[in-house]
């Protein structure tokens, strides 16, 4: 006799299958593939999996399934790389920062074109083909030096600051800006983020000896012939440079802070920056460490950040992870001074020290130390998928998380050495590639027999059933 079991039970109960359990649901009779094929079911382990990851322009017309599966695909063969596997580009030229310009960041195999946009010491904004590695378009001459550059992907749309403060608006495509806003003050960092009533830009200006002001912009309208700059708010964060600006995963947080020893950052909730109250002050929370010279959101654990700081004489290197404080540690006084950090889940901290990358909990705990460079790490990228580091000599290495036991651990997968004739940094490239489709180890869960899966399945039922 077939057990029949109403589909709103079953759905609570798949709801808590992972993928390789789900797929095995979906081979034991029609009723159930019905249930294991539910949109929300897929769409909730593919943002637990990549919740630092942003689907909006990537998902198109698929499923949430087959947005899974995809990805799972492209991880597997990451996993297998080979040096050989690799494309190498070299364009000439002082280029300065770069950012992804292209719907879904770097895509691989797909029809879309990979297009990176990149800043020329010559006062010009380039747009490039990264797989032919050829420049697709140039922007005129600007007056002055651009100094910072960020992209929003879905819009497709670039943002530059130049040396005199000028915001400008890019498509890549036309040759003049589709809008611009000149800051009265020196602009030090910028920050663009893409939230459920649009996209805002933040940008922190320097005017006068002592006080600094943090400016949020917000993109009046998504259409490019409408696109104007609006100032929404102006806050007065710090009495220097603001030097850090990072939106939380879920966009809900804005971590503000400078570089200088007696400076506490503070942490801004994004709504009240967006729609700020006459009179009053936007919500914040100061975090109680100066020095602060690194920042990193947890990409799983939202409201968890960690920062790295230095104090003393001897300039001591710690670092400290808030929710409210939950963690510190300070490194060894024999270890050289890390410049880069990243986290993995919101329980570990992976940075480099010299030519070595060490992994440690939050706590203090070292985990794992890896010797893959021979000469010092100088940049180093850190996302829920993969670590990539740089060293002096312009080698990369890349690292994927493997999330089995009770912290996840680093596993080495392939090193590349450079073969132009010019220095390139590659971690600048994928640095700004935030909506570079994930990665991770697929295996062949479509040859499974159903069978292990409804005893599983069977006991999760009995469990429910009995709760209820």
């Amino acid at each position: 006799m077939e057990l029949q079991v109403p589909d709103v039970p079953l759905l609570k109960i798949f709801s808590f299958l992972d993928a390789f359990s789900l797929l095995q649901a979906s081979q034991v009779n029609r009723g159930w593939n019905r249930v294991a094929e539910n949109d929300q079911l897929w769409r909730s382990l593919c943002l637990k999996k990549w919740s630092l990851c942003n689907f909006s322009g990537c998902l198109g017309s698929q499923t949430w399934k087959r947005l899974f599966l995809q990805q799972t695909k492209l991880e597997h063969r990451m996993a297998a790389v080979k040096p050989e596997d690799f494309l190498f580009r070299e364009a000439s030229g002082n280029l300065g920062p770069m950012a992804y310009l292209s719907g879904c960041g770097h895509t691989v195999g797909a029809q879309e074109k990979s297009v990176l946009c990149t800043v020329s010491s010559k006062h010009k904004l380039y747009a490039w083909d990264v797989q032919e590695g050829t420049m697709i378009w140039s922007s005129p001459v600007q007056q002055s030096s651009i100094m910072r550059l960020a992209t929003l992907p879905q819009m497709h749309l670039a943002f530059t600051v130049d040396l005199e403060g000028t915001v400008k608006v890019w498509n890549c495509q036309d040759e003049d800006a589709l809008a611009t806003l000149t800051m009265p003050w020196t602009c030090f960092s910028l920050e663009i983020c893409l939230t459920n009533d649009g996209p805002f830009l933040m940008v922190s200006e320097c005017y006068g000896p002592m006080t600094v002001t943090s400016l949020s912009i917000f993109l009046e309208s998504s259409l490019p012939h409408t696109l104007r700059l609006r100032g929404v708010s102006k806050v007065n964060a710090f009495k220097y440079s603001v030097d850090l600006l990072h939106c939380s995963p879920d966009k809900k947080w804005i971590f503000a802070s400078g570089t200088h020893q007696n400076i506490l950052p503070v942490v801004f909730l994004t709504e009240s920056l967006l729609k700020p109250s006459e009179g009053k002050s936007p919500l914040s929370l100061s975090i109680p460490f100066s020095s602060c010279c690194r920042a990193c959101w947890a990409p799983r654990r939202t409201s968890r950040i960690t920062v790295m700081y230095r104090r003393g004489s001897c300039k001591k290197t710690g670092f400290t992870t808030f929710e409210l404080m939950i963690a510190t540690f300070l490194l060894p006084l024999h270890m050289e001074s890390p410049i880069w950090m990243g986290v993995g889940d919101g329980n570990t901290v992976v940075f480099e020290s010299g030519p070595s990358l060490f992994l440690f909990t939050i706590s203090g705990h070292l985990l794992q130390r890896f010797e893959d460079h021979q000469r010092t790490i100088g940049n180093l990228w850190v996302d829920p998928v993969h670590v990539l580091t740089t060293s002096t000599d312009d080698s990369l290495h890349l690292y994927m998380w493997d999330e089995e036991g009770r912290y996840p651990h680093l596993k080495s997968c392939c090193h590349l050495e450079h073969v132009g004739n010019d220095p390139c940094n590659f971690i600048e490239i994928l640095k700004s590639d935030d909506m570079s489709p994930p990665l991770f180890s697929f295996a062949k869960l479509l040859w499974l027999f159903w069978f292990p899966c409804f005893l599983h399945i069977l006991c999760l039922l009995f469990v429910f059933l009995h709760i209820f």
